[in-house]
């Protein structure tokens, strides 16, 4: 008998008051139960106020660094901060996480990763998910499959993928709080995206889970303050009260990927501290962010962003205040993703790859990190040696704490030590990138192989963010070449050519979007606000 029909409190309430607006198969009632419904109803009741309130304080502290004010550590936490205490002892599936591998919740991809040799896969269903409904969908059905053992794929050619008997451990990420689901509406209004990921993974997979030895475990996307993790805590004690689970059954681990939530690790950690589970460098994002924040600025202009990586000042103190502040708690510290991917066919791309990618994992290991994240299986063995021999036996590295002072506020913000130019080259990388991420996103795919490297929604911000960045700040290239509205106009349309001429695909979708987060006066948050409006209208044309 499938363990979720054993019910908490929510047996005792009436019908939900969801209304759902996207198309249903045969087989979404799975995934789409009065049960399950009612539960996000729940959630969404209790939570979507406070939720809207974090959302706010977003804009309000933007607009004080719009200003003139810079992020700065609080002086209201310090308390929290000088003070000795620890996060809740690992759980036994999270002891060991040297290698983590990442990826959407396709069917195929997801039991390549499971079956990888990584000891987590991270299930994402935020930057490397495009949210159409049916992807959401599937991915739900796809994860529950996957808790069960039961997931399988069977490819044109008749193969047949099953998981194996020692698959990773599961860990699943839900799209960020200023994410709505619009198929899903209580009282004329969107549920929170988050809200629908977290609630109908929890609420079908937790009983479960626990019957297995593991338990329900996620990474949380995008926060930006303490309190926006306090309200995860907050919906982590809801869902375990209302489906009659152990309070710190969930783990979770949050992404330190914007520049806010870098002042704020200590208080991040405190607050979800008898369910956290670690912090993880979301280098991308947070490069992101970064501009994001900072974008007012003309002395915090950017250089290419192939420069932009983790050896430069502002990111190595980053990485060195997370490990220093995981370890410190008790808590798992997870290196980032290096964007480079293996070829099979191309002996020398490959080797380009590989070397990459252990100078990447070997000064995360140096560093101190417990674990680190790749993106293709063939990765795994490369990343699981490094790690091997930096930890031997242990299952982390908590003993370390890196050497010298904890790094300053104002290194953390030292955006003009990075070394680099802008370039044409440079500038045309961002646009073709853009372009082609753009295309596949608009048509469900969130995760695309381009130039040998693996990009999601994560880098093709830094790329959109940087021309607007330029174009806004009147950046020149090493040429003399300023980069203008105009300058960025041409060099759209000559790539957006090129990539036509290449290929069979029409980029007039993605140009039209392109040119409306990268010429707007001003910043777009998020790249997938307007293009979730050009889904959406996808939705009700299919």
């Amino acid at each position: 008998m499938d363990r979720q029909l054993e019910r908490g409190p929510l047996a005792e309430n009436s019908t939900h008051r969801i209304e759902i607006r996207g198309p249903l198969r045969p087989g979404d009632e799975a995934v789409l139960t009065p049960e399950a419904l009612l539960f996000l109803q729940k959630l969404q009741e209790t939570h979507g106020a406070e939720r809207e309130s974090c959302l706010k304080r977003r804009i309000e502290r933007q607009s004080r660094f719009d200003s003139g004010e810079l992020p700065d550590f609080l002086p209201t936490t310090q308390t929290i901060r000088s003070s000795e205490w620890t996060v809740s002892p690992a759980p036994a599936a999270l002891e060991d996480r040297r290698v983590e591998i990442t990826g959407p919740v396709d069917r195929k991809m997801m039991i390549n990763a499971l079956n990888s040799g990584a000891r987590v896969f991270m299930a994402d269903l935020e930057d490397s998910q495009s949210p159409t409904w049916t992807g959401i969908l599937d991915g739900q059905l796809n994860l529950r499959d996957a808790v069960r053992g039961t997931l399988s794929f069977v490819n044109e050619q008749g193969k047949r993928y099953e998981i194996s008997a020692k698959p990773a451990a599961l860990v699943v990420r839900p799209r960020g709080w200023h994410l709505e689901e619009a198929h899903l509406t209580l009282k004329e209004r969107p549920l929170a995206a988050s809200l629908v990921d977290f609630g109908l993974f929890f609420f079908h997979n937790a009983h479960e889970q626990i019957a297995r030895g593991a338990g329900p475990y996620f990474y949380l996307p995008k926060l930006e303050s303490h309190l926006e993790a306090r309200l995860w805590n907050k919906v982590f004690e809801t869902a375990q009260k209302e489906l009659g689970i152990p309070l710190g059954t969930i783990r979770a681990t949050v992404l330190i990927e914007t520049l806010p939530a870098a002042f704020e690790m200590d208080e991040i950690l405190y607050e979800l501290r008898t369910h956290a589970a670690g912090l993880n460098a979301g280098r991308w994002d947070y490069i992101f962010s970064v501009i994001k924040k900072l974008r007012s600025r003309p002395e915090c202009v950017l250089p290419d962003r192939a420069d932009v990586t983790m050896a430069v000042p502002m990111m190595r103190a980053y990485a060195k205040l997370l490990v220093r502040t995981c370890h410190r708690r008790g808590a798992h510290a997870i290196g980032g993703m290096s964007a480079f991917i293996p070829s099979r066919k191309d002996a020398e791309v490959n080797a380009r790859a590989m070397s990459k990618v252990k100078e990447d994992k070997e000064r995360e290991a140096g560093d101190g990190f417990d674990g680190t994240w790749v993106a293709h299986p063939d990765l795994v063995p490369v990343a699981t040696e490094i790690f091997g021999r930096a930890m031997g036996s242990a299952h982390d590295q908590k003993h370390r704490i890196p050497p010298g002072p904890e790094p300053t506020a104002a290194e953390l913000l030292d955006v003009r030590a990075t070394p680099g130019k802008i370039t044409e080259a440079g500038l045309r990388a961002n646009v073709n990138v853009a372009l082609q991420y753009l295309h596949h996103w608009l048509r469900g795919t969130g995760a695309v192989a381009i130039h040998n490297l693996m990009e999601d929604a994560a880098t093709a911000e830094i790329s959109r963010a940087q021309l607007w960045q330029w174009i806004r700040h009147a950046a020149a290239t090493d040429s003399g070449l300023t980069i203008t509205s105009e300058l960025y106009r041409r060099v759209r349309a000559e790539e957006q050519a090129r990539l036509e001429s290449e290929s069979s695909a029409r980029f007039a979708d993605a140009a039209e979007l392109l040119d409306e987060i990268v010429l707007a006066k001003e910043f777009p948050d998020f790249l997938t606000l307007p293009g979730y409006r050009r889904l959406i209208r996808t939705d009700a044309c299919s």
